[in-house]
């Protein structure tokens, strides 16, 4: 079923109704459909790499606007919602990201394979501050559709099995030593001071 649905969405890559259809499927997958929109975006930059960028702006705001759409079924529906579809277990994990990273942790999820869509409908299920939800998810899901797109303009078919196969786990990579990074420079002001003591 799964591959009949990329196959559908790939058939709309080479219609004029590319963009709206590449806009509509970013703004479903942040909320409520299975397939994200890398894959039509993937298709329509090999087609016209011209445009790749442009698509990936679509996709940029489809998405932004469809997590939004996600906070306000959470916002209203709340947590009970969100138990309906989302197994307790998962809702723990999410809660712990909330508690952890706070509004970031809806960048994490934007930029990198988590279900994004939980993480909308959660955050306004936990009322996340609503405007730096929209801006961290601007700017998480910009970076990836900006970075797939960039890519399949500057490499074409050449990237395009590393960017299917691979890059999901890169995002997870990347993301884990930016945050690995940000840990050290929290944690070098104390390291210093326990030193200086030391001595």
């Amino acid at each position: 079923m799964v591959k009949k649905l990329v196959s559908w969405m790939i058939q709309w890559a080479s219609t004029p109704f590319g963009p709206w259809a590449l806009f509509s499927l970013a703004f479903a997958e942040s909320s409520f459909f299975p397939i994200p929109p890398d894959v039509l975006l993937i298709a329509m930059s090999l087609i016209n790499p011209g445009k790749a960028l442009w698509y990936a702006t679509i996709c940029m705001f489809g998405s932004a606007l469809g997590g939004m759409f996600g906070y306000f079924i959470g916002l209203k529906g709340g947590r009970p919602l969100l138990e309906r579809f989302v197994s307790h277990q998962k809702i723990a994990t999410v809660h712990d990201y909330f508690e952890k990273y706070e509004e970031w942790a809806i960048g994490i999820a934007g930029f990198t394979p988590i279900p994004y869509k939980v993480f909308t409908i959660a955050g306004g299920a936990f009322y996340i501050n609503f405007k730096k939800f929209v801006l961290i998810s601007f700017l998480s899901r910009g970076a990836r559709f900006y970075l797939v797109a960039g890519l399949m303009m500057i490499f074409g078919e050449r990237i395009k099995y590393f960017v299917e196969h691979y890059f999901n786990l890169v995002s997870i990579v990347l993301v884990a030593s930016i945050g690995l990074g940000f840990l050290a420079i929290k944690k070098l002001p104390a390291l210093h001071k326990k030193t200086a003591t030391e001595s």
